[in-house]
C-alpha cells in the first residue's frame, strides 16, 4: 500500500468508526454531507488537473499507487472525499460538545469582510503565482457568499477550524516532506509565496479552509431546501 493511501486511510478510521456515536450522530448528516463533498470534489479535482498540467504541483511516484486519472494519482482523487469527511466530522464534534461556542455576529462579520479584503489584495498582488492568486480569490468570493447566506456557519467554523488545523498540519506535513525523504506532493517555487509552516506552504491553509467551507455551505443549503419542501 502506498504511503499516500496509508495516510488517508489512517485519517479516516476514527471519524468513520465514530460516525455512529450517539452524541454527534454524524451518520444522520450523510444525506447532506456526501452529495456536498462530491460536488465540491468535482470543482477541486478539475482545478487540480489544470494545476498539475501547468506544473504548479506534482506527485512523487515513489509514494502513490501509480494508478492515475488525467495525471492525478488515485490517492489524490480520494483526498477530496476523505479529508473533507474527516474535517467536517471534527467540526460537528466541536458543535456537539461545545454548542454555545461561537463568535459573536458582529465579530464574525468584521473578521469575514477583513479576510475578504485581505485575500483579494493578496490575489491581486500575486497574479504571477497561480496557486496563491487563484485560491486567495476563490476564498474571498466564498467568504463573501457565506457571510451573506449563512453567517452562523462561519461563527462556528472559524473556531472549529483551529482544531482541524492540528491533524491538517500532521497530514499535510507528511505529504509535503516532514518526517520522510522527499515529498509526496511537490510545489513549483514560482507558483507559491514561499512561506511555509514547517514544510506546508501557507497557501495550503487557504486551500484547506476553502475545501471544507465549500462542502459545509452546500450541506446547509441542501438541508434548508429540504426543510422547506
Amino acid at each position: 500500500m502506498s504511503l499516500y493511501l496509508t495516510i488517508e486511510l489512517l485519517s479516516l478510521i476514527v471519524p468513520l468508526v465514530l460516525s455512529f456515536d450517539k452524541k454527534v450522530a454524524y451518520f444522520r448528516l450523510w444525506k447532506y454531507l456526501l452529495p456536498s463533498i462530491f460536488i465540491s470534489a468535482l470543482f477541486f479535482i478539475v482545478v487540480d488537473i489544470w494545476f498539475t498540467r501547468l506544473g504548479v504541483w506534482g506527485f512523487n511516484p515513489e509514494y502513490h499507487s501509480g494508478i492515475t486519472f488525467s495525471g492525478l494519482p488515485l490517492e489524490e482523487l480520494l483526498f477530496f472525499i476523505i479529508i473533507p469527511y474527516c474535517s467536517i466530522f471534527i467540526h460537528y464534534v466541536f458543535i456537539a460538545y461545545f454548542p454555545e461556542k461561537a463568535l459573536e455576529k458582529r465579530s464574525t462579520v468584521i473578521l469575514t469582510w477583513s479576510l475578504v479584503a485581505f485575500l483579494a489584495l493578496i490575489s491581486l498582488m500575486n497574479t504571477d503565482r497561480l496557486y496563491t492568486s487563484f485560491y486567495s480569490a476563490y476564498l474571498a468570493i466564498l467568504l463573501a457568499f457565506t457571510i451573506t447566506l449563512d453567517p452562523e456557519l462561519l461563527s462556528k467554523f472559524y473556531l472549529s477550524f483551529l482544531i482541524i488545523l492540528i491533524p491538517f498540519f500532521v497530514v499535510n506535513g507528511i505529504l509535503t516532506g516532514s518526517f520522510i525523504e522527499g515529498e509526496v506532493v511537490w510545489y513549483h517555487d514560482s507558483e507559491i509565496l514561499g512561506l511555509r509552516i514547517f514544510t506546508v506552504p501557507v497557501e495550503d491553509t487557504v486551500y484547506g479552509f476553502s475545501m471544507i467551507l465549500t462542502s459545509l455551505l452546500l450541506m446547509n443549503l441542501f438541508r434548508n431546501k429540504l426543510k422547506k419542501e
